[in-house]
Protein backbone atom coordinates (compact mmCIF):
# COMPACT_ATOMS: atom_id res chain seq x y z
CA UNK A 1 0.00 0.00 0.00
CA UNK A 2 1.65 3.82 -0.90
CA UNK A 3 1.90 6.01 2.05
CA UNK A 4 0.93 9.16 -0.03
CA UNK A 5 1.57 13.12 1.62
CA UNK A 6 -1.34 15.55 0.23
CA UNK A 7 -0.46 18.62 0.56
CA UNK A 8 -2.68 21.69 0.73
CA UNK A 9 -0.66 25.05 1.91
CA UNK A 10 -3.05 27.30 0.18
CA UNK A 11 -4.34 29.75 2.52
CA UNK A 12 -7.30 30.12 0.49
CA UNK A 13 -8.53 26.75 0.39
CA UNK A 14 -10.28 24.69 3.41
CA UNK A 15 -10.12 21.47 3.07
CA UNK A 16 -12.98 20.51 4.85
CA UNK A 17 -15.39 23.59 3.28
CA UNK A 18 -18.38 23.91 0.77
CA UNK A 19 -15.68 25.89 -2.19
CA UNK A 20 -15.12 23.76 -5.43
CA UNK A 21 -11.02 24.05 -4.50
CA UNK A 22 -12.39 21.96 -1.43
CA UNK A 23 -14.38 19.82 -2.94
CA UNK A 24 -11.62 18.86 -5.67
CA UNK A 25 -9.32 18.25 -2.11
CA UNK A 26 -12.01 15.56 -0.57
CA UNK A 27 -12.54 13.80 -3.72
CA UNK A 28 -8.56 13.70 -5.06
CA UNK A 29 -8.23 12.17 -1.48
CA UNK A 30 -11.23 9.92 -1.38
CA UNK A 31 -10.32 8.44 -4.84
CA UNK A 32 -6.46 7.80 -3.39
CA UNK A 33 -7.86 6.19 -0.44
CA UNK A 34 -10.31 3.85 -2.79
CA UNK A 35 -7.92 2.59 -5.05
CA UNK A 36 -5.59 1.48 -1.83
CA UNK A 37 -3.30 4.48 -0.73
CA UNK A 38 -2.80 5.15 2.54
CA UNK A 39 -3.21 9.26 2.80
CA UNK A 40 -2.16 11.77 5.44
CA UNK A 41 -2.94 15.31 4.79
CA UNK A 42 -0.86 18.57 5.27
CA UNK A 43 -3.15 21.72 5.07
CA UNK A 44 -3.02 25.56 6.16
CA UNK A 45 -6.67 25.33 6.62
CA UNK A 46 -8.22 22.77 8.47
CA UNK A 47 -10.88 24.39 10.33
CA UNK A 48 -14.50 23.00 10.31
CA UNK A 49 -15.97 19.05 10.55
CA UNK A 50 -14.74 17.18 8.01
CA UNK A 51 -16.99 14.46 6.66
CA UNK A 52 -17.21 11.00 8.46
CA UNK A 53 -15.32 9.47 5.80
CA UNK A 54 -12.17 11.78 6.10
CA UNK A 55 -11.99 11.87 10.26
CA UNK A 56 -9.84 9.00 10.61
CA UNK A 57 -7.30 10.49 7.86
CA UNK A 58 -3.86 11.61 9.90
CA UNK A 59 -4.07 15.65 9.73
CA UNK A 60 -1.19 18.08 10.27
CA UNK A 61 -2.13 21.88 10.43
CA UNK A 62 0.27 24.25 8.83
CA UNK A 63 1.13 27.25 9.93
CA UNK A 64 -1.15 29.92 8.36
CA UNK A 65 -0.25 33.59 8.01
CA UNK A 66 -1.33 36.45 10.31
CA UNK A 67 -4.14 38.84 8.77
CA UNK A 68 -2.89 42.58 7.77
CA UNK A 69 -0.03 43.70 5.93
CA UNK A 70 0.22 41.98 2.43
CA UNK A 71 3.93 42.10 2.58
CA UNK A 72 4.26 40.46 5.61
CA UNK A 73 1.97 37.99 4.70
CA UNK A 74 3.68 36.75 2.08
CA UNK A 75 6.93 36.48 4.02
CA UNK A 76 5.55 34.34 6.68
CA UNK A 77 4.03 32.26 3.84
CA UNK A 78 7.70 31.71 2.39
CA UNK A 79 8.91 31.04 5.56
CA UNK A 80 6.23 28.22 6.53
CA UNK A 81 8.29 25.98 3.57
CA UNK A 82 10.28 25.52 6.65
CA UNK A 83 7.49 23.66 8.94
CA UNK A 84 6.20 21.94 6.03
CA UNK A 85 9.46 19.91 5.37
CA UNK A 86 10.03 19.44 8.88
CA UNK A 87 6.56 17.98 9.39
CA UNK A 88 7.09 15.41 6.26
CA UNK A 89 10.03 14.53 7.69
CA UNK A 90 8.53 13.55 11.07
CA UNK A 91 5.54 11.89 9.39
CA UNK A 92 7.62 9.93 6.78
CA UNK A 93 8.93 7.92 4.93
CA UNK A 94 6.25 8.40 2.12
CA UNK A 95 6.03 6.58 -1.10
CA UNK A 96 4.91 10.05 -2.66
CA UNK A 97 4.12 13.43 -2.27
CA UNK A 98 0.93 15.07 -4.12
CA UNK A 99 0.65 18.98 -3.86
CA UNK A 100 -2.10 20.91 -4.93
CA UNK A 101 0.39 24.06 -6.10
CA UNK A 102 0.01 27.25 -4.13
CA UNK A 103 1.67 30.66 -4.35
CA UNK A 104 4.09 30.12 -1.77
CA UNK A 105 4.78 26.53 -1.28
CA UNK A 106 8.04 24.68 -2.55
CA UNK A 107 9.67 22.66 -0.03
CA UNK A 108 6.87 19.77 -0.79
CA UNK A 109 8.17 19.28 -4.39
CA UNK A 110 11.66 19.68 -3.31
CA UNK A 111 11.57 17.50 -0.18
CA UNK A 112 10.41 14.84 -2.91
CA UNK A 113 13.00 15.44 -5.09
CA UNK A 114 15.58 14.93 -1.91
CA UNK A 115 14.17 11.80 -0.78
CA UNK A 116 13.87 10.14 -4.20
CA UNK A 117 10.27 9.62 -4.42
CA UNK A 118 7.90 10.99 -7.19
CA UNK A 119 5.81 14.49 -6.63
CA UNK A 120 2.99 15.19 -7.92
CA UNK A 121 2.51 19.03 -8.28
CA UNK A 122 -1.54 19.38 -9.24
CA UNK A 123 -1.74 22.83 -11.05
CA UNK A 124 -5.46 24.28 -11.01
CA UNK A 125 -5.32 28.05 -12.03
CA UNK A 126 -2.61 30.43 -13.40
CA UNK A 127 -2.32 31.38 -9.89
CA UNK A 128 0.11 34.32 -9.29
CA UNK A 129 -2.12 36.20 -12.69
CA UNK A 130 -5.18 35.57 -10.70
CA UNK A 131 -3.62 36.93 -7.37
CA UNK A 132 -2.06 39.78 -9.29
CA UNK A 133 -5.05 40.99 -10.51
CA UNK A 134 -8.34 39.54 -7.99
CA UNK A 135 -6.60 40.04 -4.66
CA UNK A 136 -3.07 41.84 -4.88
CA UNK A 137 0.47 40.40 -5.15
CA UNK A 138 3.27 42.91 -3.88
CA UNK A 139 5.71 40.62 -4.82
CA UNK A 140 5.45 38.69 -8.00
CA UNK A 141 9.43 37.52 -8.54
CA UNK A 142 9.35 36.16 -4.93
CA UNK A 143 5.93 34.64 -6.74
CA UNK A 144 7.81 33.48 -9.56
CA UNK A 145 10.36 32.12 -7.58
CA UNK A 146 8.66 29.59 -5.77
CA UNK A 147 6.85 28.38 -8.93
CA UNK A 148 10.01 27.79 -10.42
CA UNK A 149 11.07 25.69 -8.12
CA UNK A 150 8.13 23.58 -7.31
CA UNK A 151 7.71 23.15 -10.72
CA UNK A 152 11.55 22.24 -11.36
CA UNK A 153 11.30 19.85 -8.53
CA UNK A 154 8.58 17.74 -9.73
CA UNK A 155 8.70 14.55 -11.47
CA UNK A 156 4.34 15.33 -12.65
CA UNK A 157 2.61 18.85 -13.40
CA UNK A 158 -0.96 17.90 -13.69
CA UNK A 159 -2.65 20.65 -14.92
CA UNK A 160 -6.54 20.64 -15.27
CA UNK A 161 -7.00 21.97 -18.36
CA UNK A 162 -4.83 23.06 -21.85
CA UNK A 163 -4.92 26.90 -20.57
CA UNK A 164 -3.14 25.92 -17.06
CA UNK A 165 -0.67 23.80 -19.05
CA UNK A 166 0.19 26.33 -21.34
CA UNK A 167 0.34 28.82 -18.94
CA UNK A 168 3.09 26.39 -16.68
CA UNK A 169 5.20 25.36 -19.68
CA UNK A 170 5.77 28.96 -20.03
CA UNK A 171 8.18 29.35 -17.09
CA UNK A 172 10.48 26.82 -18.20
CA UNK A 173 11.54 25.18 -21.60
CA UNK A 174 12.38 21.83 -19.33
CA UNK A 175 8.66 21.68 -18.09
CA UNK A 176 7.00 20.06 -21.02
CA UNK A 177 7.97 16.30 -20.86
CA UNK A 178 6.52 16.52 -17.01
CA UNK A 179 3.24 18.27 -17.71
CA UNK A 180 -0.12 16.72 -18.25
CA UNK A 181 -3.46 17.59 -18.64
CA UNK A 182 -5.77 15.65 -16.34
CA UNK A 183 -9.58 17.15 -16.53
CA UNK A 184 -11.20 17.63 -13.17
CA UNK A 185 -13.97 14.26 -12.69
CA UNK A 186 -16.83 13.58 -10.56
CA UNK A 187 -17.88 10.47 -7.75
CA UNK A 188 -20.79 9.81 -10.28
CA UNK A 189 -21.98 7.30 -7.03
CA UNK A 190 -22.85 10.15 -5.14
CA UNK A 191 -25.62 11.35 -7.63
CA UNK A 192 -28.07 10.19 -9.70
CA UNK A 193 -31.53 8.60 -9.11
CA UNK A 194 -30.83 6.93 -6.07
CA UNK A 195 -28.60 9.52 -4.43
CA UNK A 196 -29.34 11.07 -0.44
CA UNK A 197 -30.97 13.30 0.45
CA UNK A 198 -33.47 13.94 -2.67
CA UNK A 199 -35.03 17.00 -3.05
CA UNK A 200 -37.94 16.82 -5.63
CA UNK A 201 -38.73 19.82 -7.93
CA UNK A 202 -41.88 21.39 -6.66
CA UNK A 203 -45.18 20.16 -8.65
CA UNK A 204 -45.75 22.74 -11.61
CA UNK A 205 -42.67 24.40 -11.92
CA UNK A 206 -39.16 24.49 -14.52
CA UNK A 207 -36.61 24.57 -12.07
CA UNK A 208 -33.12 26.41 -13.72
CA UNK A 209 -30.20 25.74 -11.16
CA UNK A 210 -27.29 26.83 -10.60
CA UNK A 211 -23.99 26.01 -8.52
CA UNK A 212 -21.20 27.32 -7.69
CA UNK A 213 -19.26 30.54 -5.71
CA UNK A 214 -21.15 33.99 -6.97
CA UNK A 215 -17.78 35.24 -8.97
CA UNK A 216 -17.55 37.66 -11.76
CA UNK A 217 -16.65 35.49 -14.02
CA UNK A 218 -19.21 33.04 -13.60
CA UNK A 219 -21.82 34.91 -15.80
CA UNK A 220 -24.32 35.66 -13.16
CA UNK A 221 -25.26 38.52 -15.18
CA UNK A 222 -25.83 36.97 -19.02
CA UNK A 223 -27.86 34.02 -16.36
CA UNK A 224 -30.36 36.74 -14.68
CA UNK A 225 -31.10 38.30 -18.30
CA UNK A 226 -31.48 34.61 -19.50
CA UNK A 227 -33.96 33.84 -16.94
CA UNK A 228 -35.92 37.07 -17.16
CA UNK A 229 -36.49 36.39 -20.79
CA UNK A 230 -37.25 32.78 -20.28
CA UNK A 231 -40.33 33.97 -17.47
CA UNK A 232 -41.82 36.29 -19.52
CA UNK A 233 -42.88 33.29 -21.52
CA UNK A 234 -42.96 30.48 -18.95
CA UNK A 235 -44.32 31.87 -16.00
CA UNK A 236 -43.70 28.68 -13.99
CA UNK A 237 -40.18 28.89 -14.43
CA UNK A 238 -37.83 29.27 -11.12
CA UNK A 239 -33.88 29.81 -10.65
CA UNK A 240 -32.13 28.20 -7.94
CA UNK A 241 -28.93 29.26 -6.98
CA UNK A 242 -26.83 26.85 -4.75
CA UNK A 243 -23.70 28.83 -3.85
CA UNK A 244 -22.72 32.04 -1.90
CA UNK A 245 -20.12 34.86 -2.87
CA UNK A 246 -19.09 38.46 -3.81
CA UNK A 247 -21.48 39.09 -6.63
CA UNK A 248 -24.56 38.16 -4.72
CA UNK A 249 -25.71 41.17 -3.70
CA UNK A 250 -25.82 42.24 -7.11
CA UNK A 251 -27.45 39.84 -8.54
CA UNK A 252 -30.50 39.93 -6.04
CA UNK A 253 -30.32 43.52 -6.77
CA UNK A 254 -30.75 43.13 -10.55
CA UNK A 255 -33.63 40.81 -9.81
CA UNK A 256 -35.32 42.50 -8.09
CA UNK A 257 -35.02 45.42 -10.33
CA UNK A 258 -36.87 43.32 -12.69
CA UNK A 259 -39.41 41.85 -10.30
CA UNK A 260 -38.31 38.42 -10.12
CA UNK A 261 -37.26 37.52 -6.19
CA UNK A 262 -40.46 35.83 -6.02
CA UNK A 263 -39.52 33.23 -8.44
CA UNK A 264 -35.81 32.76 -7.32
CA UNK A 265 -34.19 30.54 -4.82
CA UNK A 266 -31.11 31.78 -3.26
CA UNK A 267 -30.14 28.56 -1.12
CA UNK A 268 -26.66 30.07 -0.08
CA UNK A 269 -23.26 27.79 0.29
CA UNK A 270 -24.33 24.84 1.47
CA UNK A 271 -22.14 21.33 2.70
CA UNK A 272 -20.48 19.24 -0.72
CA UNK A 273 -22.75 16.24 0.59
CA UNK A 274 -25.97 18.42 0.12
CA UNK A 275 -25.61 19.08 -3.41
CA UNK A 276 -26.49 15.79 -5.07
CA UNK A 277 -29.96 16.74 -3.30
CA UNK A 278 -30.35 20.16 -4.66
CA UNK A 279 -29.41 19.08 -8.43
CA UNK A 280 -32.34 16.68 -8.07
CA UNK A 281 -34.62 19.41 -7.31
CA UNK A 282 -33.46 21.09 -10.67
CA UNK A 283 -35.16 20.23 -14.30
CA UNK A 284 -32.16 22.07 -15.97
CA UNK A 285 -29.04 23.01 -15.21
CA UNK A 286 -26.44 25.69 -16.60
CA UNK A 287 -22.84 26.86 -16.56
CA UNK A 288 -23.01 30.24 -18.15
CA UNK A 289 -19.59 31.87 -18.36
CA UNK A 290 -18.94 34.72 -19.85
CA UNK A 291 -16.01 35.85 -22.94
CA UNK A 292 -13.17 35.52 -21.11
CA UNK A 293 -9.96 36.52 -22.60
CA UNK A 294 -7.69 33.27 -21.13
CA UNK A 295 -10.51 30.46 -20.21
CA UNK A 296 -8.52 28.25 -17.84
CA UNK A 297 -11.02 26.57 -16.14
CA UNK A 298 -12.10 23.02 -15.52
CA UNK A 299 -15.69 23.74 -14.23
CA UNK A 300 -16.67 20.87 -11.50
CA UNK A 301 -20.17 21.77 -11.76
CA UNK A 302 -20.24 20.59 -15.36
CA UNK A 303 -18.91 17.39 -14.25
CA UNK A 304 -21.51 17.15 -11.31
CA UNK A 305 -24.52 18.32 -13.42
CA UNK A 306 -23.63 15.24 -15.78
CA UNK A 307 -23.72 13.10 -13.14
CA UNK A 308 -26.48 13.69 -11.88
CA UNK A 309 -28.66 13.21 -14.91
CA UNK A 310 -29.21 16.95 -15.63
CA UNK A 311 -30.22 18.34 -18.91
CA UNK A 312 -27.28 21.37 -18.89
CA UNK A 313 -26.89 24.23 -20.70
CA UNK A 314 -23.31 25.65 -20.63
CA UNK A 315 -20.96 28.00 -22.52
CA UNK A 316 -18.90 27.27 -25.90
CA UNK A 317 -15.91 28.11 -23.91
CA UNK A 318 -12.52 26.80 -23.09
CA UNK A 319 -12.28 23.51 -22.27
CA UNK A 320 -15.76 22.79 -22.08
CA UNK A 321 -15.65 22.85 -26.20
CA UNK A 322 -13.06 20.33 -25.80
CA UNK A 323 -15.16 17.84 -23.81
CA UNK A 324 -19.01 18.68 -24.34
CA UNK A 325 -20.92 17.53 -27.95
CA UNK A 326 -24.14 20.59 -28.66
CA UNK A 327 -26.73 18.54 -29.01
CA UNK A 328 -25.14 14.92 -27.38
CA UNK A 329 -24.39 15.43 -24.19
CA UNK A 330 -25.29 19.25 -23.29
CA UNK A 331 -26.66 22.05 -25.03
CA UNK A 332 -23.51 24.69 -26.11
CA UNK A 333 -23.97 28.29 -26.39
CA UNK A 334 -21.90 31.40 -27.16
CA UNK A 335 -20.61 32.93 -23.96
CA UNK A 336 -22.10 35.67 -22.69
CA UNK A 337 -25.10 36.03 -24.24
CA UNK A 338 -28.32 35.64 -22.44
CA UNK A 339 -30.85 35.53 -25.32
CA UNK A 340 -28.99 32.14 -26.74
CA UNK A 341 -28.87 31.13 -22.90
CA UNK A 342 -32.54 31.74 -22.87
CA UNK A 343 -33.59 30.41 -26.06
CA UNK A 344 -31.88 27.17 -25.15
CA UNK A 345 -33.69 27.16 -21.66
CA UNK A 346 -36.86 27.72 -23.57
CA UNK A 347 -35.86 24.90 -25.97
CA UNK A 348 -35.47 22.02 -23.08
CA UNK A 349 -38.82 23.62 -21.47
CA UNK A 350 -40.43 22.74 -24.32
CA UNK A 351 -39.05 19.51 -25.21
CA UNK A 352 -39.03 16.65 -22.47
CA UNK A 353 -37.48 14.22 -24.80
CA UNK A 354 -34.70 16.02 -25.50
CA UNK A 355 -33.90 16.26 -21.59
CA UNK A 356 -33.81 13.02 -21.29
CA UNK A 357 -31.99 12.58 -23.93
CA UNK A 358 -29.49 14.44 -22.65
CA UNK A 359 -28.82 14.27 -18.65
CA UNK A 360 -29.08 10.17 -20.08
CA UNK A 361 -25.81 10.77 -22.15
CA UNK A 362 -24.40 13.06 -20.58
CA UNK A 363 -24.36 11.09 -17.74
CA UNK A 364 -23.47 8.09 -19.44
CA UNK A 365 -20.44 10.22 -20.53
CA UNK A 366 -19.15 11.12 -17.69
CA UNK A 367 -19.35 8.04 -16.19
CA UNK A 368 -17.25 6.53 -19.09
CA UNK A 369 -14.46 9.45 -19.17
CA UNK A 370 -14.26 11.32 -16.49
CA UNK A 371 -14.33 9.89 -12.92
CA UNK A 372 -12.14 10.76 -9.88
CA UNK A 373 -10.80 6.70 -9.90
CA UNK A 374 -10.19 7.07 -13.45
CA UNK A 375 -8.09 10.60 -13.06
CA UNK A 376 -6.25 9.75 -9.60
CA UNK A 377 -5.28 6.04 -11.23
CA UNK A 378 -3.79 7.63 -14.35
CA UNK A 379 -1.58 10.55 -12.28
CA UNK A 380 -0.56 7.57 -9.94
CA UNK A 381 0.44 5.73 -12.99
CA UNK A 382 2.55 8.54 -14.40
CA UNK A 383 4.57 8.43 -11.05
CA UNK A 384 6.30 4.46 -12.20
CA UNK A 385 7.26 5.83 -15.59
Amino acid sequence: MKRIAYLCADPGVPIFGCKGASVHVQEVVRAMGRLGASVELFAARTEGEAASDLRPLPLHALPVSPRGNPAEKEKSALAANASLRAALAASGPFDLIYERYSLWSFAGMEFAREQGIPGVLEVNAPLIDEQAVHRGLTDRAAAEAVAARAFAAARVIACVSEGVAEWVRTRGQDLSCKVHVVPNAVNPHRFGPHGAQRRPPVAGTFVIGFVGTLKPWHGLPALAEAFAQLHLRVSEARLLIVGDGPERETLVNVLKERGLLNAVHFAGAVDPEEIPGWLASMHVAVAPYPALENFYFSPLKMFEYLAAGLPTVASRVGQITELLRDGETALLVPPGDAKALGEALSRLRADEGLRVRLGNTGRAWVKRHHTWDAAVARLLHMTSH
